[in-house]
């Protein structure tokens, strides 16, 4: 990559210990440059316009000025892929979620506690690189999407089903970049008296804990992170948490959560492809599968196994996608039966349960 070609980094952090250890970091890649760091967002702010940063990495907590209110400025002013850099313990519990809401492109734990240095580390430049990778399609379609999907909160009326008198049925849904937006669209707009859905969102260790818990407020469903050995109940949502791959397991008329501490698949870990191939395996035709927006190719195999195995198999369409990635490595390889935007994915939700 030529000196020109460079990935531009500016680090906004108030601890000079993070920005040191991001700052470093970066300046070891051979395809990225820092251009500078900030302690507040006012000094980022300027450094932005006189360094022109292809990515940002932006803690939440900070003097002068909290981290939400200028990446929400930053996203109507002078957008950019921002990562956050942040932990589970700022004094907003959600803020790291609301941040995804605003349109950052991702998560990162701060280092401390279990989350190691290094670990950061490896997840922070990888993160960067695929922010660098997406960063035209990404801020297009946020623009796009958020003047759609992210703006319409209000739900539909909605249809009044039946109780469901079987465990037989379940729901597997994958998603990356841009899926907490999608998510939050799906869930809020589904009944109560739904079939199991079991759920793999990309997101760093805790991060998936707290998603939950928002989630399970706009929801009439019962949303939670899993648990392991957790009988799969209907009108329960199940979000695989960070660090762990989530696959459904048969004991019997009954299907259970169980978590793997394996090796990454596709990069990823909880993986849509782990929980995928398991629920193709002991569910088979009695599985509704649908892989979300997001970077990369995670699920894509996976949901073709559910589709050999009988199961209903959705790709969200591009329109509505933030990052056109997952699901379209869905369709090139012949594994999605239908390509259906967010409002017709909730009637396919409601009409596979009926």
């Amino acid at each position: 990559m030529f000196e020109s070609e460079k990935i531009k980094v500016l680090v906004v952090d108030d601890s000079a210990i993070v920005r040191d250890i991001i700052a470093s970091t970066i300046e070891k890649q051979d395809d990225m440059e820092l251009v500078g760091t900030a302690p507040d967002p006012f000094i980022a702010r300027d450094k932005i316009v006189r360094h022109n940063p292809d990515v940002i990495t932006l803690d939440i907590e900070m003097p002068r000025m909290d981290g939400l209110t200028f990446l929400d400025k930053l996203m109507q002013y002078y957008p950019l892929p921002v990562i956050i850099v942040s932990s589970i313990t700022t004094n907003d519990k959600y803020a790291a979620i609301k941040a995804l809401e605003l349109g950052a492109y991702d998560i990162v734990n701060k280092p401390g506690g279990s989350i190691s240095v290094e670990e950061v580390k490896e997840e922070i430049i990888t993160k960067i690189r695929n922010a660098y990778e997406s960063k035209n399609t990404f801020l297009k379609k946020w623009k796009d999407v958020s003047n759609t999907i992210i703006k319409a909160k209000k739900p539909y009326k909605k249809p009044i089903l039946a109780e469901v008198k079987t465990t037989d049925k379940i729901i597997a849904i994958g998603a990356s970049t841009g899926g907490t937006v999608a998510l939050e669209y799906i869930i809020e707009r589904l009944p109560k008296n739904l079939p199991p859905i079991v759920v793999v969102q990309h997101m760093p260790v805790n991060f998936t804990y707290q998603f939950a818990k928002r989630l399970d407020e706009l929801s009439e469903l019962t949303i939670k992170e899993a648990e392991e050995d957790e009988l799969i109940q209907v009108g329960h949502v199940y979000i695989a948490p960070g660090g762990k791959h989530m696959v459904v397991d048969r004991k019997g008329a009954s299907l259970f959560i169980a978590l793997k501490d394996d090796e990454r698949v596709n990069f990823q870990k909880p993986a849509a492809d782990v929980l995928f191939t398991s629920v193709a395996r002991y569910a088979g035709k009695n599985a509704l599968g649908i892989l979300l927006t997001g970077m990369g190719k995670d699920g894509a195999a996976g949901l073709l196994e559910m589709k050999n195995a009988g199961a209903r198999t959705i790709a969200q369409d591009e329109a509505t996608s933030i990052v056109w990635g997952m699901p379209r490595a869905a369709v090139e390889m012949g594994a999605a039966l239908e390509v259906l935007s967010l409002d017709d994915i909730v009637k396919a939700i409601i009409i596979f349960s009926s």
